[in-house]
């Protein structure tokens, strides 16, 4: 699906880059990322790196140059923040054997981003296995604080950061977003290739017990909308 990139109007909305979720303070970056001052983690869903790639074996052909934009964004990220580990919440290769794909510049790219850090590999529906030459280290979930870290949210949960769903709000366009009720947040996906859900979807809206807010990326801020507001069904 295509993400439009249409101006929100800034008299609207308010903007809000912090998010409170199980009591732990974080920070909602404009890339699509958080970061945890406090641990010094940044946290980066669904980056479905060689998705091009795992098309192509299909017949379905796609300029080959997701990966690099993605990892380019990333960097971006990585150099704002410095942060002392990345958790990579799933679903980081379109496929097993995504790792194994990745071009000469994609490795090395991912290896500085990689050096003199932490880099921890939340297992993913997509990528269940990643291989070891991938570097980092690996886990099925981790604990950040109060808070679980995983790929798939859980039908019943408190403190839980997850990706999965790729949550989109419509707004004027269709604009990937952060979903929380303070309780439990959904990540947007940040994959150049990876689609989105909307947010009133029952897979997205069936997880908040309490009142959810997006806290939509625009093209400078983050901007804090109330669910409400957002178009359902488009």
């Amino acid at each position: 699906m295509r993400l439009m990139n249409r101006p929100l109007h800034r008299d609207a909305f308010a903007a809000d880059e912090t998010l409170v979720v199980a009591g732990l303070a974080l920070v909602a970056d404009v890339a699509g990322v958080l970061y945890e001052p406090a641990s010094g983690a940044l946290l980066v869903a669904d980056l479905h790196l060689e998705k091009g790639s795992s098309f192509a074996r299909r017949g379905m052909m796609l300029p080959p140059y997701d990966t690099q934009a993605t990892l380019t964004r990333l960097s971006s990220a990585v150099a704002r923040y410095r942060p002392r580990a990345v958790v990579a919440l799933g679903d980081s290769f379109h496929d097993n054997d995504g790792a194994n794909r990745l071009s000469g510049d994609a490795r090395a790219l991912l290896n500085a981003l990689q050096a003199g850090r932490d880099w921890i590999w939340i297992s993913g529906n997509h990528d269940p296995a990643i291989p070891d030459h991938a570097g980092g280290a690996r886990a099925q979930e981790m604990r950040l604080g109060p808070l679980t870290l995983r790929h798939e949210p859980r039908a019943q949960a408190h403190g839980e950061i997850a990706g999965h769903l790729h949550p989109v709000a419509v707004l004027g366009g269709r604009r990937r977003a952060f979903v929380t009720d303070g309780n439990r947040l959904l990540m947007p996906a940040f994959g150049a290739y990876a689609g989105g859900l909307n947010l009133h979807a029952p897979a997205i809206a069936g997880l908040f017990a309490a009142r959810p807010f997006a806290h939509v990326l625009g093209r400078e801020r983050v901007y804090r909308v109330c669910v409400s507001r957002c178009a359902a069904g488009v």
